[in-house]
């Protein structure tokens, strides 16, 4: 890391715009960046569904060689095929840089009415396997077989985050979400290795619930809940669940972290059926862009620019097409950089 002529520091990030809206959510992502003064260098690589026929894959070896090499990056949203095709290449990236925990917090914007109040917690998903490890095959025609790999040491790394995330943001409890009333061996496996971390942190309460139970709870009582340690599948189902209860995908950000590597993301798709006519709303990738800051150090523009982006939303003029309004991805981006000047 260099440093500018008045002494700030200059981060080394990889940057990859992604598919559909991808560019335009993340060209207003680093329009906010530069309005609060914070230096990146950026290496730019491509990635995703539109790069398949020139480089054969949607992840080229030298997006996964940036990012090893600065540890950090942005990423816009990937498209993947339904049914067929490649391979997911979030699933690739995940995978391939060891990033093995998804993490995003979900909780209510200033302003933004939505059916609930007190919505403030945490989803930590195991990201590396599971039934997302892609082990498929036809056993005969007609019948298919998946399998979903749960071990201890993936299982006891994800726990370990999880309370050391509870422990760090001062919150009190970890749920680990389960099935392990019917799959005892693999949902089992992974609930008692939380069960095991869970005896090194005393003062942090940890709860158990089943994942229907937990579906359930959420759309009635969201507020309960502060860090939901899950594995892969339902962390992703959940996670999505719970954006609906603070407004939706485009306001929801995500990270997935690795030892020494972490990718920043917002969680909604590509959205081609709207890409290149500016209606996109850029939240979600700006406060991506905001928890790559607080894991850059850079916190005072990180508060800077949450607190601009409350300001812009607790507006309807400012409402994008996904919450009930008709701003633009340029308005919204504006929006949020008066507030920071």
């Amino acid at each position: 890391m260099s440093t500018t002529p008045s002494g700030a520091r200059i981060h080394r990030a990889t940057l990859i715009r992604g598919d559909g809206i991808g560019p335009e959510v993340t060209e207003a992502a680093l329009q906010v960046l530069e309005a609060a003064g914070v230096a990146m260098e950026w290496d730019t690589v491509e990635a995703g569904a539109e790069v398949v026929q020139k480089y054969g894959t949607p992840v080229p070896e030298g997006v996964l060689d940036s990012i090893r090499r600065t540890r950090v990056a942005l990423k816009g949203p990937i498209g993947t095929p339904v049914g067929g095709g490649f391979r997911s290449a979030n699933v690739t990236l995940r995978q391939s840089l060891g990033l093995f925990a998804s993490v995003r917090p979900v909780k209510n914007l200033p302003g933004l009415k939505t059916p609930f109040d007190g919505v403030d917690l945490v989803l930590v998903r195991e990201n590396t396997e599971g039934l997302y490890s892609g082990l498929e095959h036809q056993v005969a025609p007609g019948i298919v077989e998946s399998l979903k790999i749960v071990t201890e040491a993936a299982s006891l790394r994800i726990a370990e985050y999880a309370f050391q995330l509870a422990q760090r943001e001062g919150r009190s409890e970890v749920c680990t979400v389960h099935k392990a009333n019917i799959l005892k061996l693999s949902d089992g496996l992974f609930l008692e290795c939380a069960r095991r971390v869970a005896k090194g942190y005393p003062e942090i309460t940890h709860r158990e619930i089943i994942v229907d139970n937990c579906a359930m709870q959420l759309v009635t009582n969201p507020g309960q809940f502060q860090v939901l340690l899950l594995e892969n599948l339902y962390g992703d189902i959940l996670s999505d669940l719970c954006a609906g209860l603070v407004g939706g995908l485009g306001v929801v950000p995500g990270a997935n972290i690795g030892e020494d590597i972490a990718v920043f993301e917002a969680v909604h798709g590509s959205a081609p059926d709207i890409a290149g006519k500016h209606l996109a709303n850029p939240t979600a990738v700006i406060l991506s862009a905001v928890m790559m800051l607080r894991h850059l150090g850079e916190d005072d523009a990180a508060s800077a620019i949450e607190q601009a982006v409350f300001q812009t939303l607790a507006e309807p003029a400012n409402h994008p097409g996904d919450l009930g309004g008709h701003a633009g991805t340029d308005e919204i981006t504006r929006a949020v950089i008066e507030r920071l000047e």
